[in-house]
């Protein structure tokens, strides 16, 4: 039986590693021909490899609008369309208190987590508005979705993530371009900067492990025609932790509290 993405044409930058290898793989396997955009070439030549024809790389600098233009040219004239575009390449920022962080990163993370994603989106929705449409997915993360401390430039691009996406959602409708939003957290990939274990004992309901995988299936769907009728949602892919605190925290604050009226006593 054919895939569910079968005679589609889909690009995925930042797709040589992490949740981009995971969605190619997919991806290639539900019918898609996929370019594998990405600066680290032998990374994605390698996977591309391993994957066949329907798999190419093309290097490319998101940051860079004409890389972009140039990345879409290629896959027209490599694969004969443009159905799919997830945006996907991202990097984090420092992870230290604001107070001592010298945003010296700034613009790096800026260039790639959102301007990245906002010409991707522009030059996919070109070609897509006068080809009979396409699907548009944008990575944020859950750290565009709940505040806290630490990371906060990166916090700032995926949140502003989030907003572009919904905002051209609603541009882009006319022309049968959908545009969504994924949001994982906790997923082991190259730009986790942090101990996951602890963090997803007292945060995250699921006491599974979130992999790249489970991020592609969710891209998967968003990228199909099972979501024909979704445009301008946010998924996030992360154990329930939006949803709130896992119920074994209710332990530690009735100890806790019971603790404190002892003292008190």
């Amino acid at each position: 039986m054919p895939g569910e993405l079968a005679e589609r044409v889909a690009i995925v930058t930042g797709g040589a590693s992490g949740i981009g290898r995971a969605t190619v793989e997919l991806f290639v396997k539900e019918g898609a021909s996929v370019v594998i955009a990405d600066v680290d070439v032998a990374a994605g030549e390698e996977l591309a490899g391993s994957l066949g024809d329907t798999a190419a790389v093309k290097r490319t600098d998101v940051t860079d609008a004409d890389d972009v233009q140039d990345l879409i040219d290629f896959t027209v004239e490599r694969f004969g369309g443009l159905h799919i575009m997830f945006n996907n390449a991202g990097i984090s920022s420092a992870l230290i208190r604001f107070l001592d962080d010298d945003l010296s990163d700034f613009t790096r993370v800026m260039n790639i987590n959102l301007f990245g994603v906002m010409v991707g989106s522009q030059r996919a929705a070109r070609y897509m508005a006068v080809n009979g449409g396409g699907s548009i997915i944008n990575n944020s993360s859950i750290a565009g979705i709940t505040a806290g401390p630490g990371v906060v430039t990166y916090r700032a691009s995926k949140a502003a993530v989030i907003h572009f996406s919904k905002s051209i959602a609603a541009d882009l409708g006319q022309y049968g371009i959908r545009v969504n939003c994924i949001a994982p957290a906790h997923i082991a990939t190259p730009i986790t900067n942090y101990d996951m274990g602890p963090v997803m004992r007292f945060t995250q309901p699921l006491r599974r492990q979130g992999q790249p995988e489970d991020v592609a299936n969710a891209v998967l769907y968003l990228a199909s025609d099972r979501s024909a009728q979704v445009s301008g949602v946010v998924l996030p892919i992360d154990g329930g932790t939006t949803a709130g605190p896992p119920a074994g925290n209710l332990k530690a604050m009735a100890a806790a509290s019971k603790d404190g009226e002892q003292k008190e006593s």
